[in-house]
């Protein structure tokens, strides 16, 4: 019975945990170049509202580097899978790309900015 008592608290705990909001401060720095909203007009960068699910260099606006625009040619998306890979070394996903930010290493703050950019 015990266990069954401990197993419930952790997938409520659990639950909780997914359900907490996005820490929207992890995208400040990244506000100089790129945009969540559509009306926010262009930027150095491409607008990521929508990112996760659509396509790799899909922001028609954004003129990207050879190396995103080939990307998108052979058909990669964004998934947040990709999207915590290109955030954690871009160079190693897409050499040659035009991101002009370091490497994000700190997989919490990575995760954050998912969370940022899967928002609707």
């Amino acid at each position: 019975m015990r266990l069954w008592i401990v197993a419930a608290a952790l997938l409520a705990a659990s639950g909780a945990a997914r359900a907490q909001p996005c820490d929207v401060r992890a995208f400040e720095p990244c506000q100089a170049c790129h945009a969540l909203t559509r009306d926010a007009g262009q930027k150095p960068g491409p607008q990521l509202a929508g990112v996760i699910g659509r396509p790799v260099a899909g922001d028609p606006a954004f003129d990207y580097s050879p190396a995103l625009r080939a990307a998108r040619a052979k058909g990669d998306i964004w998934t947040r899978e990709r999207l915590d890979l290109f955030l954690a070394d871009t160079e190693a996903v897409y050499p040659g790309g035009w991101m002009g930010s370091p490497p994000i290493r700190d997989a919490k703050l990575r995760a954050d900015l998912l969370c940022v950019l899967g928002k609707p």
